[in-house]
């Protein structure tokens, strides 16, 4: 990463609240070039870290013209596009909402998208967290949304067990290949359907999704095993059966576990 001289502080945000995957950044965060010279040319301000992913991406969020928006910047890796998640942003867009996106591009460095913020706060933000029944209804009822609203025969993207096999060592995990669950239903899947996606209004009721980077065609399994999953990574005690109660949809142990196991490996 090409860094210049100069720095932000981190957000003050609960760790409990950030996404499996990645961290607060600690201290001061270096802005690479590519972000010190967007900020100037776009006259943003008050850049604050949000996050660091483990493959080195940054999210910061800015203001401007009392506006709050947000960039997001990765190096170049097979694992972190952004070209894809403002594709799939674009497209859902049309139908769902979720944040728009403002410009994109990508230099030597890295790659580079910035979005409007949304007048919400994650399902696993502080205040969320004291209230965990609303914010697992919340998730369920956005999913539920996601799924009923999204288009398949319209949607140009895949998350299909074929698609997620090309992701994983087969000889490793030959057993996720062989024993595929029959498909219950299709729909539109988030692909990262993780407890922090999900934005709540002021109310507790869902507002929008984030972070569509995979988003695609798939059985609605594939969300909701992870959906639960990440339940206990964020909330205390057993959610689960609600979240499934709000999405209005009986449990399937089968699918949980085998759509678990393939999240696990990819």
């Amino acid at each position: 990463m090409t860094q210049i001289p100069g720095s932000v502080e981190p957000t003050p945000t609960s760790r409990s609240s950030v996404p499996s995957g990645v961290t607060i950044p600690a201290g001061r965060v270096t802005l690479p070039r590519t972000l010190h010279h967007l900020k100037q040319r776009w006259g943003l301000e008050a850049a604050t870290p949000v996050w660091i992913n483990e493959l080195g991406g940054l999210t910061f969020r800015f203001e401007v013209n009392g506006t709050t928006n947000y960039l997001k910047w990765s190096p170049h890796h097979p694992e972190l596009d952004l070209e894809r998640e403002a594709q799939r942003l674009s497209w859902a867009a049309r139908y769902i909402p979720v944040p728009q996106v403002i410009d994109f591009g990508s230099d030597s460095d890295g790659t580079w998208l910035r979005t409007e913020g949304l007048p919400g706060e994650s399902a696993v933000s502080p205040r969320w967290l004291r209230d965990p029944r609303k914010a697992v209804r919340a998730i369920g009822i956005g999913l539920r949304t996601l799924h009923d609203h999204l288009p398949v025969a319209d949607c140009p993207f895949s998350w299909s067990l074929e698609t997620r096999f090309d992701w994983i060592k087969r000889e490793e995990n030959r057993s996720l290949v062989d024993e595929a669950p029959p498909i219950d239903q299709l729909v539109v899947c988030h692909g990262d359907a993780c407890a922090p996606n999900t934005l709540l209004d002021d109310h507790g009721k869902f507002l929008a999704v984030v972070d569509l980077g995979r988003l695609g065609v798939a059985d609605r399994w594939a969300d909701l095993a992870v959906a639960t999953y990440s339940l206990s990574w964020n909330f205390s005690g057993d959610w689960e059966d609600e979240l499934l109660d709000a999405y209005r949809i009986d449990r399937d142990d089968g699918r949980i576990e085998y759509y678990r196991r393939l999240w696990d490996a990819t």
